[in-house]
């Protein structure tokens, strides 16, 4: 059977509560006897005091009017033959007829005021007491009434701090537990609604409370998995749109390498058969269908491990040959494209090919981003002493949107409506590939790419 959170917090502390009422009342019984063995205790003494046998109080009633003044009793002084003394009002009540004589108790023995008697529509206690001789009224009783108003007003006062203390205490606290129990409930089931939230596909963060408690650690948690959540959701997504995009270029960049490759040989017998004709263009186109070769390669490679064939690479002879690469299409565009190729060799080890995709896509993208009539600049640093070699690619362009600023080297990321958004992430790739690293930054109005290789 399912059993609400509130209920489970509430039954328990219901059971105690439970066991304070029988134990307040169980306290309250015992105060109450107390209070009255007290009261009858303080009624024997001075009843000891005016019946003990070598008493010198005689039962006037200046006597008796004292002993109520001490007491808070009435007395009624009674004996054949005399007239009877009383601090009663007149009329004098006559003794009630069914009071038994008391006998002085035991000091083991518990004290009782009397059983109850009516008197002028007034309830009282009675106690009747013999006088015997030596006592100056020997042969008389000595009735003390003790009135059941006092009696009740002691016991009451003995009970209420009991009964506040104990009933009003665990109402209190009962109230206290149901609106903290309700309370965690309410923020249990906020926790369930924003986890079935999370379970549907949304991430946002729940508030956090206020207190500094196990449940805010809670919901920091939850904030946590959910953060956690959208980055794999992300992640997953994107390897989704990379196996979609393998399994498409698997097949179109075969078929678009073989027009490629038919066009290039095409060429190349045409050169061959006709020594004649200006070879420049030619070879540009040639070029060119090379890069088409090797940009469709990077889709066949995006998202598989990198396979390497490392040996010494020469960077400055790679960077020219991009750089040649791009110039047709930066005087087309009126771009100009600085490049200043070293005087020495600048050699790592790595993968020319990769090497080659790395420094073609980031120039690549400094010339598109760049436009008609801006500047782009290349340079070549080597490091000193172990440092890495530093190749900067500096475009005059905006930079890029500031909505894809932080994503700039994540696939299909792009600000161009024709880009796809590959070059950077593969040229990223790459740059990790050899131990390296590529970021961007903005620079005296300009855009800089700085790629870094270990020598």
């Amino acid at each position: 059977m399912r059993l609400s959170l509130r209920y489970r917090l509430l039954v328990p502390l219901t059971l105690l509560l439970l066991g304070d009422a029988a134990a307040t009342a169980w306290a309250a019984a015992a105060a109450a006897r107390g209070a009255e063995r007290r009261l009858a205790a303080q009624q024997w003494a001075v009843a000891r005091t005016l019946t003990e046998e070598r008493s010198t109080f005689r039962m006037t009633e200046r006597v008796l009017q004292q002993m109520k003044g001490l007491s808070g009793a009435e007395f009624l002084y009674v004996r054949a033959g005399e007239p009877s003394q009383s601090t009663f009002p007149e009329p004098q009540p006559p003794p009630p007829a069914d009071v038994p004589t008391a006998v002085q108790p035991r000091a083991d023995e518990e004290h009782t005021l009397g059983p109850p008697v009516e008197v002028a529509n007034t309830q009282y206690r009675c106690l009747r007491l013999p006088l015997r001789p030596p006592h100056p009224n020997a042969g008389g009783d000595l009735y003390i009434f003790y009135p059941e108003s006092l009696r009740q007003t002691a016991v009451s006062d003995a009970v209420r701090p009991l009964v506040v203390l104990g009933g009003l205490g665990g109402l209190a606290a009962f109230g206290l537990a149901v609106a903290f129990g309700s309370r965690l409930v309410g923020k249990v089931r906020d926790l369930d609604a924003r986890t079935r939230l999370i379970a549907a596909g949304d991430f946002r963060p729940m508030p956090l409370p206020r207190s500094d408690d196990e449940l805010r650690d809670l919901c920091a948690s939850v904030n946590d998995m959910a953060r956690r959540l959208a980055a794999f959701q992300e992640e997953l997504q994107r390897d989704e749109r990379l196996r979609v995009l393998g399994q498409f270029s698997g097949g179109l960049a075969h078929q678009l390498r073989n027009a490629a490759a038919g066009a290039k040989l095409a060429i190349e017998l045409f050169l061959a058969e006709n020594p004649a004709a200006d070879p420049e263009p030619l070879r540009v186109a040639l070029r060119q269908l090379a890069r088409i070769e090797a940009n469709l390669r990077q889709f066949l490679v995006l998202g598989k491990p990198p396979e390497h064939g490392r040996q010494p690479c020469d960077l400055g002879a790679l960077l020219d040959q991009a750089v040649s690469l791009l110039r047709p299409q930066c005087q087309h565009a009126g771009t100009a494209l600085a490049w200043s190729p070293p005087t020495e060799p600048r050699v790592v080890t790595g993968d020319p090919a990769q090497l080659s995709h790395l420094f073609g896509n980031v120039i690549g993208n400094a010339v598109e981003a760049a436009g008609p009539g801006g500047a782009v600049t290349v340079q070549l640093r080597e490091g000193a002493g172990g440092a890495p070699v530093v190749v900067e690619v500096i475009d005059s362009g905006p930079g890029p949107p500031p909505g894809i600023a932080d994503r700039l080297f994540e696939p299909f990321v792009t600000g161009r409506d024709q880009g796809i958004g590959l070059g950077l992430a593969v040229a990223k790739r790459a740059a990790e590939a050899h131990g390296g690293r590529l970021a961007w930054g903005h620079r005296d109005g300009t855009t800089v790419f700085r790629i870094e290789l270990p020598t």
